[in-house]
């Protein structure tokens, strides 16, 4: 083999060896360090492609999934609130069929029309109070509700709710209603049955778009679960083999230090044969 002084070709190749372990031993590190395997696009161009892509996608289903939960709200400020509706009706009757009775006097009857006349003005003061921020949601607007529940710009992402509920004492009709004369405490009953007829269907509407919310809300909770898994398989640092390449790459940067050392001795060889 001839010795050269010029060109030391063994140490040129040490170095390279030493520079590669060294990028190896840096990646092992980001890697355990970050918990990503893919911490740049280098890395791994495609898989980081399809990372990005499903984040994109489980960070959309979070806001979908957020989305969902304030529908749901706004369904249950408007089904609370006319429970509190259908109290009311329950007691009016109840007052009714106290006043139809001859156990009660004019006088007695005076009483309890009293409190008649304030439920009914408290049953509208509740339709004019429901609001969901500045929605009013019992007052007869017609308001269409459009819920993004999904990542996907499509109809299949979205829930449409179009609600004209209007339970106000005029418009389910008992605003007129007296029962300080007993014929009138009778008549009343009818119109009380069919207000609280007109109260149920109005919190079955609200209560079916809450049930389709709950499915929906199920739905991309299983979503995210299965896209997160999908991107943790790609992305995430599978700390045992990065663990072992790390080693690898010290142990074989070692080496390739003691082999630069020992190809940097060599043109002293050359050296002794001109002092010679």
């Amino acid at each position: 083999m001839p010795l050269r002084i010029d060109t030391n070709i063994s140490s040129l190749i040490a170095r390279r060896s030493i520079a590669n372990h060294q990028k190896q031993i840096q990646s092992a590190l980001s890697e355990l360090a970050s918990g990503s395997r893919l911490n740049s696009a280098h890395s791994d161009p495609a898989q980081y492609a399809i990372s990005n892509e499903l984040l994109a996608q489980t960070k959309s289903l979070d806001q979908a999934r957020l989305n969902a939960r304030m529908a749901q709200s706004l369904t249950q400020t408007a089904e609370g609130a006319l429970n509190e509706q259908n109290n009311i009706l329950i007691r009016l009757r109840e007052l009714a069929v106290g006043a139809a009775s001859d156990t009660m006097t004019d006088k007695d009857r005076s009483y309890a029309n009293r409190e008649f006349t304030q439920l009914i003005q408290e049953f509208s003061q509740i339709a004019r109070a429901t609001r969901f921020g500045s929605k009013r949601l019992l007052t007869g607007e017609n308001n269409k509700y459009l819920f993004q529940v999904g990542p996907d710009a499509g109809g299949n992402s979205q829930i449409q709710f179009t609600s004209d509920a209007n339970t106000q004492a005029s418009a389910v009709g008992i605003d007129d209603l007296d029962i300080s004369e007993k014929d009138d405490a009778r008549d009343a009953l009818s119109s009380i049955d069919e207000a609280l007829n007109q109260v149920a269907d109005i919190r079955a509407r609200f209560g079916a778009v809450q049930s389709r919310l709950n499915y929906a809300i199920d739905n991309l909770d299983v979503q995210k679960e299965n896209e997160e898994s999908a991107r943790s398989t790609i992305a995430d640092t599978d700390v045992a083999r990065a663990t072992s390449k790390l080693v690898k790459s010290q142990i074989l940067n070692q080496a390739a230090v003691a082999v630069l050392a020992q190809a940097n001795a060599g043109p002293k060889a050359a050296l002794s044969l001109i002092g010679e």
